[in-house]
């Protein structure tokens, strides 16, 4: 029952792949090859390869539980939650090669061949935030994992490139966490292996991160988000102002990335009931395909949608955390050498759009 079912999916119409495991034919044909290749899964007597990725992506592209793939594929519950498993964990090993940053040495294409963005922002290397995905934790551990909004989840930081691949994942903190406590800790701590920026480069980050050495933050108190910018200021906007909108576009890339992610697999808003560790490997695990489909394909329609940087899921537009974190705090010195490049970059954006 689960060989035919594979067959009808892969030698039906194209849509019926993306629609049920959430990628184009040619990139699970690719993706089960590598699995194959390098001996990370193995075809059982009972069980492709094709089929155990399968299940794998309809439970986290689906939400479909273990029930519903026992009668889909026609496998015991126990050989459904294995091949899961295995899966993940194949996945979990190639997302060590899959989510990786990238050369520092160039302005990435999409800042340097754009003129909203260059030369202004010639040194940006790439976007960090926080998101919030939802958890299922025992009763009695729920009380830090209550975010802002309620709902209990995993604060999540995230670096992507500006082509929308996640270049950096920390997981597994709890949802109350501040989003600058979770940073100082990926940068103080030499075994999470944060990319650092080198020496003049810098993140684009908002307004709940400080404005230090390789991070640039926007100004606070001054109008920031895309459709702050359509409401006008009698046709001419301040230095701060155009600041803010050109930072608040380029940072747009980190909410467009989350925004495929979470359209492509629900499981990351409607979490399973998997223990505390292997939701957190769901999580990497999705980057990791979210990555290796954007390198794969260049037609795929959720990356087509969110091309458009007015195409975002659920972004929030509260004013952010306060940077709370004391350790966060570059010595003065150095905090005013990153103001003054942020209002070098201000002023000269504003001589130019106002030189005649």
């Amino acid at each position: 029952m689960g060989h035919q079912h594979m067959q009808e999916i892969l030698h039906g119409h194209p849509r019926r792949c993306y629609e049920q495991y959430r990628m184009e034919k040619f990139v699970f044909v690719r993706l089960t090859h590598i699995l194959r290749e390098r001996e990370l899964l193995r075809d059982s007597r009972w069980v492709t390869i094709e089929e155990q990725l399968a299940i794998f992506l309809l439970t986290i592209g689906h939400n479909e539980d273990n029930r519903m793939l026992q009668e889909r594929f026609q496998h015991s519950g126990e050989t459904i939650s294995r091949y899961f498993n295995e899966v993940l964990r194949a996945i979990m090993e190639l997302s060590k090669e899959l989510i990786k940053p990238p050369s520092f040495s160039e302005t990435p294409a999409e800042i340097l061949n754009n003129s909203k963005y260059f030369p202004w922002f010639k040194d940006c290397i790439g976007a960090i935030d926080g998101t919030h995905i939802k958890v299922i934790v025992p009763l009695a551990q729920q009380t830090p994992y209550f975010d802002r909004k309620g709902n209990i989840s995993q604060n999540v930081m995230a670096v992507c490139s500006f082509d929308l691949k996640f270049t950096y994942i920390y997981a597994e903190w709890e949802g109350s966490a501040n989003d600058s406590r979770i940073l100082w800790e990926a940068l103080s701590n030499r075994s999470l292996m944060f990319p650092h920026a080198p020496e003049g480069k810098y993140y684009v980050v908002d307004a709940g991160y400080p404005n230090m050495p390789g991070f640039l933050a926007p100004y606070r108190g001054v109008r920031y988000h895309l459709h702050d910018r359509r409401r006008g200021s009698n046709g001419r906007f301040s230095a701060k102002e155009l600041f803010n909108f050109g930072h608040s576009s380029l940072r747009n890339a980190i909410e467009r990335s989350f925004g495929v992610l979470k359209s492509r697999f629900p499981i990351l808003r409607d979490p399973a009931s998997f223990p505390y560790n292997t939701q957190v490997q769901i999580l990497i695990a999705a980057c990791a395909i979210h990555n290796f489909i954007r390198t794969e394909s260049k037609s795929d329609e959720l990356f087509a949608y969110y091309a458009n940087e007015e195409n975002v899921l659920d972004v929030d537009t509260s004013p952010p955390d306060e940077p709370a974190f004391s350790g966060m705090y570059a010595h003065q010195q150095r905090r005013n050498e990153m103001n003054r490049v942020r209002d070098e970059i201000a002023d000269a954006m504003y001589r130019f759009r106002y030189r005649n």
